[in-house]
């Protein structure tokens, strides 16, 4: 699968590690490790490992900021990227619009202060969302009344053979916490850069928003390693409710257990596995199945083995 030419050509794009850790590039702390590491700090680098990896039939995931995602303990057998391409232009104005382009490996929050900070509006609810914009794109991530498809215009990605393909933003078909990617409409590329619409607007009442929205965030969510919110809510009501009616806030396998402040929130208190979080995970959708007919979906991706 990982053969000698594959290598060769990979250090041209930039430095590599054997079996590093993916614990260490996870919120959650847990994970085996990689069979081939590297950093991508470009767009270019990003597309090239990418490119790469089609060609020779190797499986590469693209990391982002290690957030929304549960990695096996056995660990994930091919390339892993960790994205770090985080280049902004603008804001500036495309016709009567005002839009900023962003690399998807750039941090949605820090995008978010730094807009605000510079009198933009439109990805204030943005502001405690630990991902990256890439991540954003795939999971249409939202908070507080908003979601990247109400700003998103235009996402480029990069596809295995070497081009870079441009689409609006409605034909990314983001949905509540999915898109074209995580319903298999898009596959084979990744996530290069995207564009999003913004609004001037005052940048100190923008500020003040988002303390209040920040202080909003640390009243109702846990501290600790986590992933954010494990699964998505129901029509009816949120998840954490149906968590709670089965007597599980608070239920501990290994060293994870399901927040007692919040009960979509699974955290790691040191050490814990993948696999107690696993166990969590399919205790509660076993539950909450038996108890009200209902199947919890998930939020955070599951990627690699050892579950």
């Amino acid at each position: 699968m990982i053969n000698r030419r594959f290598l060769e050509g990979l250090r041209k794009v930039g430095p590599i590690k054997f079996m590093e850790p993916l614990s260490h590039h996870t919120t959650w702390g847990v994970g085996g490790f990689a069979d081939v590491f590297m950093i991508a700090r470009s767009e270019e680098q990003l597309r090239w490992a990418f490119v790469l990896a089609q060609e020779y039939g190797v499986p590469c995931l693209v990391l982002g900021a290690g957030s929304n995602i549960l990695v096996g303990d056995e660990g994930f057998r091919g390339l892993v990227i960790e994205n770090r391409a985080a280049k902004v232009v603008g804001p500036y104005q495309d016709g009567k619009i005002w839009v900023v382009r962003a690399a998807s490996g750039a941090r949605l929050a820090s995008l978010a202060r730094g807009l605000a900070r510079s009198g933009f509006q439109g990805l204030e609810w943005a502001c405690g969302i630990p991902g990256t914009v890439g991540g954003a794109v795939v999971y249409n991530a939202g908070a507080y009344g908003g979601c990247l498809a109400d700003v998103l215009t235009r996402a480029w990605l990069a596809s295995g053979d070497g081009r870079v393909l441009e689409l609006g933003g409605k034909e990314l078909s983001l949905g509540y916490r999915g898109s074209a990617f995580t319903r298999g409409a898009i596959a084979g590329m990744a996530i290069q850069a995207v564009e999003v619409q913004v609004w001037p607007a005052e940048a100190p009442a923008l500020e003040a928003k988002i303390k209040q929205l920040e202080a909003q965030r640390r009243q109702a969510q846990p501290r600790g390693r986590n992933a954010g919110s494990v699964f998505k809510n129901p029509p009816d009501r949120p998840a954490w409710w149906y968590v709670e009616q089965v007597g599980l806030k608070g239920w501990r396998i290994g060293n994870a257990y399901i927040s007692q402040k919040h009960a979509n929130f699974i955290i790691n208190l040191g050490g814990a596995k993948a696999r107690d979080i696993k166990a969590l995970i399919d205790l509660a959708r076993e539950r909450v199945r038996r108890q009200f007919g209902l199947e919890l979906e998930l939020e955070v991706a599951l990627v690699g083995e050892g579950f």
